[in-house]
């Protein structure tokens, strides 16, 4: 009719799947060197927290102190053959595992108190947890049996067995430092001062044996 408006067809409403895809954002391509680092650092954060369990310092810095104490005592008296560094290497295995046995049966009677289950299983739950003191006196236990079998140069590697476990000590002060949540320059003042501090014990049992 005349005067009234055109009137057209209504149109089906478009899909809102095709709008939803067509208002998604592309997805950028991940990258794999990120997401490696991401990967790497939350490894070595799970490794530092673990490293800084008080039974892992405890053994770390023990047997790191109980090695070099053996062997500066052991050759301070100028002895560096290799037959002596065989000797040396076996008696440093011997007071390592008497080292872990006493601390570990110290720390059964200990919590005798506190838990209530009691028994053989307890017995080796506790002397397992001495490994640390064990593995901190193997790279110089290395060392020893190394040069006492013409791996390498017998003459003047308790210098460098003492070297070692003098960085180690640094590392044992800088991982405890850095999980409490220290910066970096005061993370590393402190291991300077541990691994000092370690240095002086082991002088000072060196001249008492």
């Amino acid at each position: 009719m005349a005067g009234q408006p055109t009137t057209h067809p209504s149109l089906p409403a478009p899909s809102t799947h095709f709008i939803a895809q067509a208002q998604r954002p592309t997805d950028a391509p991940e990258d794999p060197v990120m997401n490696t680092r991401q990967t790497l650092h939350r490894r070595g954060r799970t490794l530092s927290r673990g490293a800084a369990r008080p039974n892992v310092l405890f053994g770390g810095v023990y047997g790191a102190v109980l090695a070099s104490s053996m062997v500066a005592a052991l050759t301070q008296y100028g002895r560096s053959s290799r037959a002596d560094r065989l000797y040396d290497a076996k008696w440093l295995l011997i007071t390592a595992f008497a080292s872990a046995l006493a601390h570990g049966y110290a720390h059964l009677i200990a919590r005798r108190g506190d838990e209530t289950h009691h028994g053989a299983l307890a017995a080796v739950r506790a002397l397992a947890e001495e490994w640390p003191l064990l593995l901190a006196t193997l790279p110089t236990l290395v060392m020893l049996f190394g040069a006492g079998l013409g791996w390498w140069n017998y003459s003047g590697i308790e210098y460098v067995a003492l070297g070692f476990n003098v960085a180690l000590l640094f590392g044992w002060g800088l991982t405890a430092a850095r999980v409490s949540g220290l910066t970096w320059p005061r993370s590393l003042f402190l291991g300077l001062g541990d691994a000092l501090l370690g240095l002086i014990v082991v002088v000072a049992n060196a001249l008492i044996k």
